[in-house]
C-alpha cells in the first residue's frame, strides 16, 4: 500500500493544486457520484473550486486533502461559514476519493480528520446530505451519523435520473 499523507490547505496551496484538486472531482463524476455536478464539463468544476479557494481566503472553509505519490488523490471541505444562529455547526461537502485511490480507507480517514477540525472550530453538530443508497451513506452510519430524513427527487443524477437524498448529522463531543 502507498503512504498517504493528510493535509490541511489553504487558499493559496490549493490554487497551487487546481489541477489536482478538478482531477479528483471530474473522476467522481466520470463515474456517476452524485456530487453537485451532471457532467464532466470542465468549466463548472473549474469554477467550483475556484469559488472554494475563495471561501478558504476568506476563512469561511477549510480543505483538508489527502496525498498520495505526491498527487492529490481525496479531498473533504468542512464549511465553517454558517449564518449567525448556525454558528454552532459546520458542513461536510465534497469527500471524494479518485476511483484510483478507493478502498484504501481514505474517506474514513478524512473524515475523522474533518470531524477534529470542526470540534477545533468550536462546532458541536456537523450535517452533510448523500445520495441514498450510496457507499457514501454506509460510511456516515459506521462512523456514528444520524439520519435525519430522506428528500424524494433531490437531484439529477449523471444519468438523467432524479435520485433521492439522505440528511445525516452528527452530534461532537468535545476532546473525542
Amino acid at each position: 500500500m502507498n503512504n498517504i499523507d493528510y493535509l490541511l490547505l489553504n487558499a493559496e496551496q490549493a490554487d497551487s493544486v487546481r489541477d489536482e484538486l478538478f482531477h479528483v472531482l471530474s473522476g467522481c463524476v466520470a463515474t456517476g457520484a452524485s456530487i453537485g455536478f451532471i457532467s464532466t464539463d470542465p468549466e463548472p468544476m473549474i469554477a467550483f473550486w475556484q469559488g472554494v479557494i475563495s471561501s478558504l481566503a476568506a476563512g469561511e472553509k477549510k480543505l483538508l486533502v489527502a496525498r498520495q505519490q505526491g498527487k492529490v488523490v481525496a479531498t473533504v471541505i468542512v464549511v465553517l461559514g454558517m449564518m449567525p444562529n448556525g454558528s454552532h455547526r459546520a458542513e461536510i461537502a465534497k469527500l471524494l476519493v479518485h476511483p484510483s485511490a478507493r478502498r484504501q480507507g481514505i474517506a474514513r480517514a478524512l473524515l475523522e480528520r474533518a470531524e477534529d477540525l470542526a470540534r477545533q472550530a468550536d462546532r458541536s453538530l456537523l450535517v452533510l446530505d448523500t445520495r441514498s443508497g450510496d457507499v457514501a451513506e454506509q460510511l456516515y452510519l459506521a462512523q456514528g451519523w444520524q439520519i435525519s430524513g430522506q428528500i424524494p427527487a433531490y437531484a439529477l443524477s449523471t444519468e438523467g435520473v432524479l435520485d433521492a437524498t439522505t440528511v445525516m448529522y452528527k452530534f461532537l463531543t468535545p476532546g473525542e
